[in-house]
């Protein structure tokens, strides 16, 4: 393969994983009619349409579908090969594209990240926050967080955290108008402050369990956040429960800002995760990072 075809084809991955050519000429540092005429270049080579382009959206056609499901996996392969051949000299160097959730980021990934970009500094993190779950290959993460039991059978998955605990807490001033639930389906006559996971995934399920019973449930109020810091400071301003991580609000419980309930439903959650995909050459760079990780969890 000519180079110039190489980069013609990472140009139609860019463009097509924005879903944009204005970001893509954003990221490559080139002018968006470049980038067209590129793409229109390989699409006129190959003799098929790549992108479907309206005035408001650019998405892959199934050709382009399956040209991307062949490029990528090829271009993270050559990305991790580069990177292994140029810490040869000593330094591990490269990007690592991590998808986590809230909780996760804050409590275990950034006290680790901390410490490793300072002992490596040529090393590039990038954290993503989603609630949904996402498909860590097609959207060509290194590696994703989330808890234990959502991660697939396919990938290799190393334990970062302990097993943790979910608290449903309210304000003193909620409470004044209301009485404590008893049971989760007391929750009904409840002001629930919900969780949104991504715009085509709905709300956070809440989940109950008591000796051998096992409860779901899908709540409901006047409010959602896709962030677990604005669930928490809603409950703060007495606007509702909110189903939370345990030590997320510690501190408001001791200082009695925070009512818990239901507290003998609450169940253990399995610890967070690190997951990444067997069949992909890591960097020695992500390599350090996994023992890091690991480290901080022992």
């Amino acid at each position: 393969m000519r180079r110039e075809e190489m980069a013609d084809l990472t140009v139609f991955l860019a463009v097509a994983e924005a879903r944009s050519f204005t970001r893509a000429a954003a990221r490559l540092g080139l002018s968006q009619s470049a980038l067209s005429q590129i793409v229109r270049r390989l699409e006129e080579r190959l003799g098929v349409r790549l992108l479907t382009r309206t005035t408001r959206s650019v998405a892959p056609t199934e050709a382009g579908e399956r040209l991307i499901d062949t490029l990528a996996p090829a271009l993270d392969q050559l990305d991790a090969s580069l990177a292994a051949l140029s810490e040869l000299g000593g330094k591990p160097t490269g990007t690592i594209r991590i998808t986590s959730v809230e909780h996760a980021t804050k409590t275990v990934l950034w006290p680790v990240l901390q410490g490793f970009l300072a002992q490596y500094p040529d090393v590039k993190v990038a954290v993503t926050s989603d609630y949904g779950l996402v498909d860590i290959v097609a959207e060509r993460f290194d590696a994703g967080v989330r808890m234990g039991e959502h991660v697939d059978k396919d990938m290799i998955a190393v334990r970062i955290a302990p097993d943790f605990r979910a608290a449903i807490v309210g304000s003193p001033a909620y409470f004044q108008a209301r009485s404590r639930p008893k049971v989760p389906q007391d929750l009904v006559t409840h002001q629930c402050i919900n969780l949104s996971l991504s715009t085509s995934r709905g709300h956070y399920i809440w989940h109950f369990k008591k000796g051998r019973r096992e409860l779901k449930a899908r709540v409901d109020g006047c409010l959602a956040f896709n962030s677990i810091g604005m669930l928490k400071d809603a409950a703060l301003a007495g606007f509702g429960l909110a189903y939370l991580p345990e030590d997320e609000v510690a501190g408001c419980l001791a200082a009695g800002s925070l009512l818990r309930v239901l507290e003998d439903w609450c169940p253990l959650f399995p610890g967070y995760h690190l997951y990444y995909p067997s069949r992909r050459q890591q960097t020695p760079a992500f390599s350090l990072l996994v023992e890091a990780l690991k480290a901080n969890a022992r």
